[in-house]
């Protein structure tokens, strides 16, 4: 394809297009609101932004970068060493993940150059789903009505 841009790779899957953007701009969001940091609204429409424009101006190398940019941050947010939402990141993993299995369809180096990062999702997104969630109350909550006694 002498002189013409490959477009083989648009045609994997819609899903990292309609699912990475909300997931990422959550990954991406800091704990701290302070004044002049943008919005999650903000974030996400940037983050679908900078999705549209890599899907109809990209090519597969720039698609494949940006897609390892999340893969850092869904692992980052898996082996704590950043703060973010698991849920927003096990979506991204999942989707991510799905891609670069895909991959192994089309004509090229990409399913090669993501093997390392499947890897490391597939690791991230099994410690994402088995997380153990957060440990209740050790006294129940004030308002809420607790029995004694026998059963009804």
């Amino acid at each position: 394809m002498s002189g013409r841009r490959r477009l083989d790779w648009l045609g994997l899957t819609p899903e990292p297009e309609r699912e990475l953007p909300l997931a990422v701009a959550a990954l991406r969001a800091s704990g701290d609101r302070t004044a002049g940091t943008p919005t999650a609204e903000e974030l996400a429409a940037a983050e679908r932004r900078r999705v549209e424009r890599l899907v109809l101006r990209g090519t597969r190398h720039c698609w494949l970068r940006y897609l390892a940019e999340v893969t850092d941050l869904v692992t980052g947010v898996a082996t704590g060493t950043r703060t973010g939402d698991p849920a927003a990141a096990l979506l991204a993993g999942e989707v991510v993940l799905d891609h670069h299995r895909m991959l192994i369809g089309l004509p090229g180096t990409g399913y090669g150059r993501t093997a390392a990062d499947r890897t490391a999702l597939e690791s991230a997104v099994h410690a994402l789903r088995t997380r153990t969630p957060p440990h209740p109350r050790t006294h129940p909550h004030p308002h809420t009505p607790t029995r004694t006694g026998g059963s009804r």
